[in-house]
């Protein structure tokens, strides 16, 4: 499955920068994404490291997922591509 990064989570005054919202292909309500809480996203880096994350819960109602990944994601990590396994 496949998944682009949206942003990093975060409000008003704060930004967490171990934290991104990822929009899933194929999962269009909130129902759906619930269904993939607990499995691992893995994103590949220019430098062809592979920083891993897990899916925590879900980001509103269309299908968005919050991901918790192990280090801070540079922004230019924002609208790639992300692997769901």
């Amino acid at each position: 499955m496949e998944g682009t990064i949206a942003n990093f989570r975060g409000g008003r005054h704060t930004k967490h920068n171990s934290q991104m919202i990822v929009l899933v292909t194929g999962a269009d309500s909130k129902e759906k994404a619930t269904a993939l809480i607990g499995k691992t996203v893995v994103w590949a880096s220019p430098a062809k490291k592979e920083l891993k994350g897990k899916i925590t819960a879900t980001h509103g109602n269309k299908g968005a997922v919050r991901v918790k990944f192990e280090t801070g994601m540079p922004g230019q990590a924002i609208s790639q591509k992300v692997k769901i396994e």
